[in-house]
């Protein structure tokens, strides 16, 4: 199987920064609990421009995190791993089934109560978390497997981005829509244009984060809507889509990212935590992720294959499928995310960023030990052509 370059220094980053991102967890659970909490908290409630400091890392930076991730996508779809029916038709609806089943847990357990809104919470997969895992078996892993899991997670992202702007979207003021759409417009015609010089796109794209900052669409979307219109070219990190993917993959993974993880993740422990798990709200979280999300990817898969849609990649068993689909489970990033588009209540969020810690760290574990159970001694697979 042909892998290039590209992909493998992109993998090479999201495992270190999987690892980073567990680094900067434990930090700030520490420092939030300890005799530096109000100094530390402090830091992310510091006002900046009119809003904390906290607001502009989550509607500011993140935007360029969904820029990455839609950059990610189209490279998938036009080229990658996703752009052949056959190869892409498996991750597709396992990361379908890996959104569904989730969510439909939560909706049973909150279904008319105020956490209602939390449904999408357990839909996401962190792929940086995820990545950094598996890469813990080291060669054990048939590439195969670090493909499926890495198409998955990324389709999974486009289903969590679809998610945030159909249910999360606010009261809607069609002005400043209205004008961050003619601007998307603009950046398609440049495209169509031949224009790829990155400056025109990059300004253009801030004015049009700044509408959608204020048009009750979350403004992370205009990150993903100008990595559409950026020209793909050949796809090779010369083109104008390679050379931004890969400029901002370090940023987002090394800087972005664990600044994220610090703002979202200083939770404040109280002496009964614990029963956080056990709320309809926390249980559902909990379960969708560490349950939810192995089942609806095994069972997706086993019915594509069933009905002919998909086939088992070579180099996969069924084993070592539904063990990688425990991986799915660590939502984190993304699933923090949709927490805070969710609820308003700061109770509502440190419950669910409180089960959302606990449950990825346990589908960690087992998608881990799961998976290391069934993997042969060494993967025995040829090595990548780079």
């Amino acid at each position: 199987m042909k892998v290039t370059r590209l992909f493998n220094a992109l993998l090479e980053n999201e495992r270190t920064s999987g690892m980073l991102l567990v680094i900067c967890t434990i930090i700030s659970l520490a420092l939030a609990n300890s005799q530096l909490q109000h100094g530390y908290l402090a830091i992310w409630h510091h006002p900046v421009a009119g809003n904390n400091l906290e607001y502009w890392i989550n509607d500011g930076l993140m935007a360029v995190f969904f820029l990455m991730v839609g950059l990610e996508l189209k490279r998938e779809v036009v080229r990658g791993e996703l752009s052949r029916r056959d190869q892409a038709m498996l991750p597709a609806l396992a990361a379908l089934g890996g959104m569904l089943v989730p969510a439909g847990i939560h909706m049973l357990f909150n279904h008319g109560t105020p956490t209602h809104a939390g449904a999408g919470i357990p839909m996401a997969t962190d792929i940086a978390f995820a990545i950094g895992v598996l890469s813990l078996l080291g060669s054990r892993v048939p590439l195969p497997l670090k493909v499926f899991l890495t198409a998955l997670a990324v389709i999974d992202d486009l289903g969590a981005i679809l998610v945030i702007a159909v249910f999360y979207s606010t009261s809607l003021h069609w002005g400043y829509l209205g004008g961050a759409l003619a601007i998307f417009l603009v950046l398609l015609a440049l495209n169509k244009a031949g224009v790829k010089h990155l400056l025109p796109y990059i300004l253009l794209g801030v004015v049009m984060w700044y509408l959608m900052l204020h048009s009750g669409v979350h403004a992370t979307i205009a990150g993903v809507l100008m990595a559409m219109t950026i020209p793909f070219g050949d796809g090779s990190s010369r083109s104008s889509s390679g050379r931004l993917l890969y400029f901002l993959h370090k940023p987002v993974s090394f800087g972005i990212l664990p600044l994220f993880a610090l703002a979202n993740t200083g939770i404040v422990l109280e002496s009964d935590w614990f029963n956080h798990l056990f709320t309809p709200n926390g249980l559902g979280i909990s379960l969708g992720l560490i349950v939810g999300k192995p089942v609806g990817i095994a069972l997706f898969c086993a019915a594509s294959v069933a009905l002919g849609v998909a086939v088992l990649p070579k180099g996969i068993g069924w084993r070592q499928l539904i063990a990688v689909g425990a991986l799915g489970g660590i939502g984190f990033t993304m699933s923090i995310f949709i927490t805070i588009l969710a609820f308003d209540d700061p109770h509502m969020v440190v419950e669910s960023k409180t089960s959302i810690l606990v449950s990825s760290t346990v589908a960690a574990i087992i998608g881990y030990f799961w998976l290391g159970s069934v993997l042969p001694a060494q993967a025995g697979v040829r090595k990548a052509q780079v």
